[in-house]
């Protein structure tokens, strides 16, 4: 029986190449919940500096920000939403339109991110920007509401460790209801 009987809302997060978007949709899969890509979410100036090799500022995220935090506000009966959330006043900003908002943070090195992301031609993010996620990447790990996990896992064994995680821990804010 699960412990948590309010609908999930769960964010899967990550520099670029951490497997954002192949855990938060198969979590979603196992989970029962509907799937939002973020970056679907980025206005298109957003879209043409990325591809463009320009990291984005504070300022350009702000707007998306904003977009994912009314996308998740209004997903009362649930959701898996894939985002970046680099920086702690990100994550305040989409915990505070959701509250009991969880995070599975996917760790790897700037090495395994750069090789990643050098496997995808044709992203809209290059290899040349990773070294700017991990400068304003500020470590989650300490948060409520925060699942750590190894980005180089196999896939199926992070999919069960989020699964489990949301059966069985109590989201942020949450009463254990016997």
């Amino acid at each position: 029986m699960a412990l948590n009987p309010v609908p999930t809302r769960l964010v899967v997060m990550g520099v670029a190449g951490c497997g954002k978007s192949s855990l938060g949709q198969q979590s979603a899969a196992a989970l029962g919940l509907p799937l939002l890509e973020g970056d679907d979410f980025h206005p298109p100036a957003n879209l043409a500096k990325m591809r463009g090799g320009i990291a984005l500022s504070d300022d350009d995220r702000a707007a998306w920000l904003d977009t994912l935090a009314a996308q998740l506000a209004a997903r009362t009966e649930g959701v898996v939403l894939t985002c970046s959330s680099l920086k702690r006043r990100y994550r305040e900003r989409l915990r505070a339109a959701a509250p009991g908002l969880r995070f599975v943070f996917l760790q790897l090195s700037r090495e395994q991110a750069r090789d990643r992301v050098a496997t995808r031609p044709g992203h809209l993010f290059p290899v040349s920007l990773v070294d700017s996620q991990f400068e304003a990447l500020e470590d989650p790990s300490l948060e409520p509401g925060v699942l750590a996990l190894d980005a180089m896992r196999p896939l199926p064994e992070l999919v069960d460790a989020v699964a489990d995680w949301v059966r069985s821990v109590p989201a942020p804010g949450e009463e254990v209801r016997a």
